[in-house]
């Protein structure tokens, strides 16, 4: 159950300052009410808004904040937010995923489209490179959480396919349909995650020259930033230089 971590191939993520915190609250905040607003608003009785609020939580969103959006999903003047998903390739080939929440389908697309197109790469149909990844659970817990050997038993304990642990943390891996049952129960053993979501993981990742790897960053970091676009999946490989020299930006 242990294997190689891929933290930084899975998804693509950069420390962020403080000027893009808004930005950041409001995507949680915009996934806690539609996760409110799709199912009940209690989050013992929804797994997607327990997901958002974690995710929330982790990013030291106030308890005041999250209530707000829970409420908004309430209210009859909440936003009418569709969940779209994209895919396509990017430099090096590498096949990309990306998540939206958007209320104007046409506006997200084009913006999609034109960020793919500017950075050599481009946009295909719906199932050109899911298959490509798997959906599974995905539940983080910070390198504190106790050592690898500890977080393989409380996997096995806790039914998960795989334990990944690495220099960022735990990482563990169930099938969808036992998502909520896996995060459960490794909260009982382990406290609080630090994020728990349905993620697509590369089932390979494609090694990227150093030139190529630059622009596909330059892409992802556009895509990322977008104010629908919730979440970007990559199977790209980097080399370990190039990584240094991209979280040192």
């Amino acid at each position: 159950m242990a294997g190689h971590s891929q933290f930084k191939n899975i998804m693509f993520r950069k420390n962020r300052q403080d000027a893009q915190k808004s930005k950041l609250f409001s995507k949680l905040s915009r996934e806690i009410t539609v996760s409110a607003k799709l199912g009940m608003p209690d989050p013992a009785h929804n797994p997607r808004l327990r997901s958002a609020i974690i995710a929330a939580k982790a990013q030291s969103m106030s308890k005041d904040v999250i209530e707000r959006a829970i409420r908004k999903a309430l209210g009859g003047d909440a936003e009418n937010y569709e969940e779209v998903r994209y895919e396509g390739f990017g430099p090096g080939g590498v096949a990309v995923i990306v998540e939206a929440l958007t209320d104007n389908r046409n506006r997200t697309a084009a913006d999609v489209r034109a960020a793919f197109s500017k950075y050599g790469g481009a946009l295909g149909e719906n199932g050109s490179v899911t298959f490509m990844f798997t959906r599974m659970g995905s539940i983080t817990y910070p390198g504190s959480a106790g050592t690898a050997d500890e977080m393989l038993e409380a996997a096995i304990e806790a039914g998960a396919e795989e334990s990944i642990s690495g220099s960022e943390g735990h990482e563990f891996l169930s099938r969808v349909e036992d998502f909520a049952a896996v995060r459960d129960a490794l909260e009982a053993k382990l406290g609080p995650p630090s994020g728990a979501k349905i993620i697509w993981r590369p089932n390979n990742t494609v090694p990227v020259s150093d030139t190529a790897g630059e622009t596909l960053s330059k892409l992802l970091d556009t895509l990322d930033d977008h104010d629908d676009v919730q979440n970007v999946y990559a199977n790209y490989e980097m080399s370990e230089a190039l990584m240094e020299k991209l979280s040192a930006a």
